[in-house]
């Protein structure tokens, strides 16, 4: 059976909870004091996590809808898009406020530019500027075939950001991993299409 219009809604709904409420939590963890004796980097971590979690929910909104025979499922795409640079954002500036501070905010250039795991970071985050920027239906229909050429670029952030958290941990543990292997898996789902670019 196949969702409704009504359903696909509802589920948006959910969709919209759970980016939201995390966030909620986020601020409630840490007026409780519920982190580590280093929050500045648990709550990097976890707004990290977070964008990366959406990112994959993104690349699989795809081959879901075509395998499972859900084509609504589509209309989920931008709205998990969003979350993502949400987060992605968040997590952008829980390094910049916590981990330099709000005096410090001139070393930021230098930090991006000397510590290439960070330079990864804020690659993927413009990308996925670009793509929020662009993510309307004036902006596609403006772009034309340049706005699919442009999205495109989702599957280097999905390169990227995997990478981005594994160099970022000083002690290697499965997470990093799972979500490094999580993101290689959708994008070889997508072989074919890859396949077609590189002919």
């Amino acid at each position: 059976m196949r969702l409704s219009v009504k359903q696909i809604t509802w589920l948006k709904v959910i969709l919209h909870l759970a980016g939201l409420l995390p966030f909620i939590w986020l601020f409630w963890a840490a007026s409780q004091g519920y982190f580590s004796a280093d929050p500045a980097k648990d709550i990097q971590h976890f707004t990290g996590r977070m964008a990366l979690k959406f990112l994959l929910a993104t690349l699989l909104v795809s081959p879901l809808a075509r395998y499972a025979k859900q084509p609504l499922l589509i209309r989920t795409r931008r709205l998990l898009g969003l979350w993502c640079f949400a987060w992605a954002t968040l997590h952008l500036t829980s390094y910049t406020l916590l981990e330099l501070g709000i005096n410090n905010l001139a070393l930021l250039g230098s930090e991006l530019v000397t510590r290439p795991y960070l330079t990864l970071g804020i690659v993927s985050w413009l990308i996925l500027l670009a793509l929020t920027l662009t993510s309307t239906q004036f902006a596609q229909r403006k772009l034309g075939r340049r706005w699919q050429l442009l999205h495109n670029f989702v599957y280097l952030v999905a390169i990227l950001a995997p990478i981005h958290y594994l160099w970022s941990v000083k002690i290697l543990s499965p997470q990093p991993i799972i979500y490094a292997l999580l993101a290689l898996a959708l994008l070889a789902w997508r072989y074919k299409k890859f396949r077609q670019w590189m002919r």
